[in-house]
């Protein structure tokens, strides 16, 4: 029997809208000051109503960028932000799903033993290992370059860990069946497996890929040339100046939170399958 509470009802709502607007009011500030011209954000007072400004600071800010602060135009900063995001993502799923799938179904020495080498190098994040790979990358001439922002952070021992994990639910019958069908390994992961992991790869490629569209340690030190900056970068560039232009950097704010919203967006659906589906 179902209870009917419609004050539990009324409570619970009231919880989660007060919830929503704790987390939407920030978001809301950053649009409404982005409106607004320098003045009018130093009276004093936190203007709650659009202003008169906004195509101008973000024409500004796309366009010129803040110069003085070190940041380029916020277009250049976005597509580089997006190569290296894009550039981590489908380098991390494409090494987890090879080293998962020759971890589950090929059966070597001390197979075992690598899987585990590789899970324990989540207590290695880049952080911990900066000055080593900074060396690497550098004596490989890879400094103020894609390559030098995006390869030290490809490997992905969580998404390996979470693709075995799935592959090992898969019933060997599958496997005796492409067997007897004449598919090698490759054809067998191409056909069958690929397939069957869209909702984890989706679930994966969101995550992934605002991991890397929010780097700010490894890019901040791995480039020294504007042409590479991120939109992180450009925001704390802008945040550090003397005399900050925060109309601007609200700006900035906002066209650097529209790409991983829209990957979310349109990804949702595919993302919240692949975090909770148990069964295929």
């Amino acid at each position: 029997m179902v209870e009917n509470r419609p004050w539990a009802n009324l409570i619970a709502h009231i919880v989660l809208i007060s919830g929503v607007a704790l987390v939407v009011f920030p978001v809301y500030v950053a649009i409404i000051a982005s409106t607004h011209s320098l003045s009018g954000l130093l009276q004093g007072t936190l203007p709650l109503l659009p202003g008169g400004h906004g195509i101008e600071n973000y024409t500004r800010m796309w366009q010129s960028g803040v110069s003085n602060a070190g940041a380029p135009p916020a277009a250049l900063m976005l597509w580089n932000s997006f190569i290296m995001a894009m550039a981590i993502t489908v380098g991390k799923l494409s090494i987890s799903l090879l080293s998962a799938f020759a971890i589950v179904y090929f059966r070597f020495r001390f197979r075992m033993f690598f899987f585990w080498v590789i899970f324990v190098t989540l207590m290695l994040p880049v952080e911990v290992r900066i000055i080593p790979t900074f060396k690497v990358v550098a004596d490989l001439k890879m400094l103020n370059s894609f390559a030098g922002l995006s390869i030290p952070l490809i490997a992905s021992a969580t998404a390996t860990f979470l693709f075995r994990q799935f592959f090992m639910t898969i019933p060997e019958e599958m496997l005796e069946a492409a067997r007897v069908d004449g598919a090698g390994p490759l054809k067998f992961f191409k056909d069958i497996l690929m397939p069957l992991s869209v909702t984890n790869i989706a679930a994966l490629f969101v995550i992934m890929f605002i991991y890397g569209w929010n780097q700010y340690l490894w890019p901040l030190i791995i480039t020294t040339d504007p042409d590479y900056y991120t939109i992180v970068m450009g925001i704390q560039r802008m945040t550090s100046e003397e005399n900050p232009q925060w109309q601007l950097v609200m700006a900035a704010v906002v066209m650097a939170a529209l790409p991983p919203v829209l990957v979310i967006l349109f990804m949702q659906r595919l993302f919240v399958k692949g975090l909770t589906e148990t069964e295929k």
